[in-house]
């Protein structure tokens, strides 16, 4: 969980999805997660088999956002869900005891509620507001704090995080960040992992 890249596409061009999750693995990315939004269901299916492939090359878990039924098909280490997709209790049931559930979580009682739901970890923000998502709310330093507090799993920050405010999460209790266009939009991405990298186990080590 100390660096959590997830996917976008938006971004691609140069390079294909799947040579920048390559060079993000090669940087050092403990986990990847594939976000698609616009694929249909064939091609993302097809991606997934393919990245997943990749992933355990590098030794990496290969995470699903919200299809349950394509990380099972692909053979995914596991799949994350929001508070508006399949409830946790329910992933957990459909998946198994052996694949990572990830729930996403913005407060005290929705992360309480999804670890004992069976949650494996937990995503929280955004941090800093998002360049993927434009209706996401900033979530306070201090939530991020209590919320990990709360829990006894690793909770991921999340939310336009980067280079430049990563630390100011040290102290919150965050096992690590997970990372979209602070990855995927850098003009060198295998190097840009590495600093994250760097920079995410400095992070977690802080004391509050």
């Amino acid at each position: 969980m100390r660096l959590y890249a997830v996917t976008d596409r938006g971004w691609t061009g140069r390079q294909s999805l799947y040579e920048q999750v390559e060079c993000a693995l090669k940087g050092g990315a403990t986990c990847v997660q594939l976000r698609e939004k616009e694929l249909d269901e064939a091609h993302f299916a097809r991606e997934a088999a393919e990245l997943r492939e990749l992933c355990h090359r590098y030794g990496v878990p290969f995470i699903v956002n919200d299809n349950v039924e394509l990380a099972l098909w692909c053979g995914a280490d596991g799949v994350h869900v929001g508070q508006k997709d399949m409830e946790a209790a329910q992933v957990r049931r459909r998946i198994g005891p052996d694949r990572i559930l990830g729930v996403t979580a913005k407060t005290v009682e929705q992360a309480l509620r999804a670890e004992a739901a069976g949650a494996d970890y937990l995503g929280t923000g955004a941090m800093f507001g998002s360049a993927t998502k434009k209706d996401a709310v900033p979530l306070s330093k201090e939530m991020l704090r209590q919320i990990c507090g709360a829990v006894s799993i690793p909770v991921v920050a999340i939310g336009g995080i980067c280079r430049e405010n990563i630390m100011e999460l040290a102290g919150s209790g965050a096992a690590g960040v997970a990372v979209v266009s602070g990855i995927f939009a850098a003009a060198d991405i295998e190097a840009e992992c590495r600093l994250l990298r760097e920079l995410s186990e400095k992070m977690s080590g802080a004391e509050g």
